[in-house]
């Protein structure tokens, strides 16, 4: 394998450090959302809970000391709670969006990779091709098929390679944001209940 990737040029060497990249943002996220999922769940509803029973102290002491992006979010919609509904509304929008773009963190970078690997792959197999049409000028009249096309599966390696490691990257970014709005959606469904235990009157 080593031997047959060495033949595709210098290019190779960017498309495999790319591959390496995106396997690391990949695992990185999925990590990352695996312990999020462990401490956030039912946050929401036991916080709403302890609002509805006029414990804000107990509530904020909950999900402060929870770390998730649940916890973060009803941390601060507590701290202005009493505040008018414009500006409780507003808070909670911004602590969304704020977790929403932790949540997405490197993947613009798993994106790019995905559009620039056979793009590389590409200019890999651009640039054999003219090593291999210099070697039949040097060579004239003498040039026999087997010469031909050993250049140019040589230079159409680096163009398989890119692909290779687009499509994973593609896939994978498609889960990765589908993971996202999941977690923007259970965000939000979280303000949803805060928002209804502050502005249900106590013993409703």
């Amino acid at each position: 394998m080593f031997e047959i990737l060495s033949k595709g040029g210098f290019l190779v060497v960017p498309i495999l450090l790319c591959s390496v990249i995106a396997l690391a943002i990949f695992f990185e996220r999925i990590i990352s959302f695996a312990r999020m999922r462990s401490r956030g769940g039912n946050l929401a509803e036991t916080v709403s809970a302890l609002i509805a029973k006029e414990k804000t102290g107990e509530a904020r002491e909950l999900s402060a000391n929870n770390d998730s992006p649940m916890g973060r979010m009803l941390t601060q919609a507590i701290e202005v709670k009493d505040r008018e509904r414009a500006t409780l509304e507003t808070v909670i929008v911004n602590a969304i969006e704020g977790e929403v773009r932790t949540l997405s963190a490197y993947l613009q970078t798993l994106a790019t990779i995905g559009n620039i690997a056979p793009l590389l792959g590409l200019l890999g197999t651009v640039v054999g091709m003219i090593k291999a049409f210099m070697v039949i000028q040097q060579l004239g009249g003498n040039v026999n098929a087997s010469v031909l096309a050993g250049g140019i599966w040589e230079a159409m390696l680096t163009t398989a390679l890119g692909i290779g490691v687009a499509l994973p990257c593609m896939v994978a970014h498609s889960y990765l944001v589908a993971r996202i709005d999941t977690y923007e959606a259970r965000l939000q469904n979280g303000a949803v209940t805060f928002l209804k235990a502050v502005t249900t009157p106590p013993g409703a």
